[in-house]
């Protein structure tokens, strides 16, 4: 069976076969991969990763240094998936009205009327382009669009379209002139994806791919159907009581009031909505493999990019030079 329309419209029932379609989802996969590298170069870990947010309907924070190509990735992937695809460059002067939309004026027979005009917003993958360098202000004008999936302009509500992905950049450097995102809206983000350099064969393609003639086309993969019918296979992914339970006792050993690693180097743990994000995050990873089940390596490999946001350490980590990820690794260890 193909992963369509018909897809999403039958996956709720019992006689479809599933086992034949999870072993499909690993040649889809492979094809958006390809298609992918036509342009991006090496990065199949933070593909795979953005992949686990939008299989799961969900957002993610996109961090690296200014050039490693995060505009690139984003959009190339809108190209392959064949979904609208919009991108805000966030500075300080950027108003909410420039996210959501606004009413303007207009004059029809002498009269004159309002007319809503939809904001970028309006799509279906949103980049907002170093989204700390935006005003608090404007920051929460996405958090409605990120939680409900609709825009209040007024007294008037408008649903966006599904799907709908907010897909957030921020550089680790130039601290000067930014805002920092609060806990509350970080926490509305399914994953952070590190974006490090890339290795020296991977540069020098790169340097050969844009610097020669031409740079080849990407092609569709996806439909926005297909997309939705898998965003419903993720969720049918099984997963044992047992797997779901260590995925549950990684995120609640976080919190410094377990008697664990956690207590040493942090102020605060993850939260509930942690552990219902690495449980879907394993589910599309396993997915993304071309598997019926979650295994505890899905759990592991997502670990580190649902939590390294959702941790806060304390003064004694920082000093040490103690990462989230050093605390999550251990954390891991710890629970075996």
């Amino acid at each position: 069976m193909t992963i369509g329309k018909s897809l999403w419209e039958d996956t709720r029932k019992e006689e479809i076969n599933l086992d034949e379609i999870y072993r499909n989802m690993k040649k889809t996969c492979k094809g958006i991969m390809s298609e992918m590298h036509n342009v991006i170069v090496a990065q199949e870990e933070v593909i795979t990763q953005i992949l686990v947010a939008i299989f799961t309907d969900n957002h993610a924070l996109l961090e690296g240094f200014p050039g490693l190509g995060k505009t690139l990735i984003v959009s190339t992937l809108a190209k392959v998936m064949d979904l609208n695809f919009k991108r805000i460059q966030c500075t300080p002067d950027l108003m909410p009205s420039d996210i959501t939309g606004t009413y303007v004026v207009e004059e029809e027979s002498g009269r004159k009327r309002f007319r809503f005009e939809k904001g970028p917003v309006f799509t279906n993958i949103l980049l907002t382009d170093e989204i700390n360098r935006a005003t608090p202000k404007t920051q929460s004008a996405l958090l409605e669009a990120m939680q409900e999936r609709q825009v209040s302009v007024g007294t008037t509500t408008y649903p966006l379209e599904k799907p709908f992905f907010v897909l957030a950049t921020q550089n680790p450097i130039e601290m000067e002139g930014t805002y920092p995102l609060p806990e509350a809206q970080v926490d509305r983000f399914l994953l952070k994806i590190l974006i490090k350099y890339p290795e020296l064969d991977d540069e020098d393609r790169i340097v050969d791919l844009y610097t020669g003639e031409k740079i080849p086309e990407t092609k569709k993969v996806l439909t926005k159907d297909q997309l939705l019918g898998i965003q419903e296979l993720t969720k049918k992914m099984p997963i044992s009581n047992d797997i779901k339970r260590y995925a549950i006792d990684i995120v609640t050993a976080t919190r410094p009031t377990n008697n664990g690693i956690s207590r040493k180097y942090l102020d605060y743990g993850a939260s509930p909505r942690a552990s219902i994000g690495l449980v879907l995050a394993a589910k599309a990873n396993a997915l993304i493999s071309g598997r019926n089940y979650v295994s505890r390596e899905d759990v592991r490999r997502m670990a580190f990019p649902i939590l390294r946001h959702r941790l806060i350490l304390n003064f004694e980590s920082e000093r040490k030079g103690i990462t989230t990820d050093n605390v999550i690794e251990e954390i891991i260890e710890e629970i075996g």
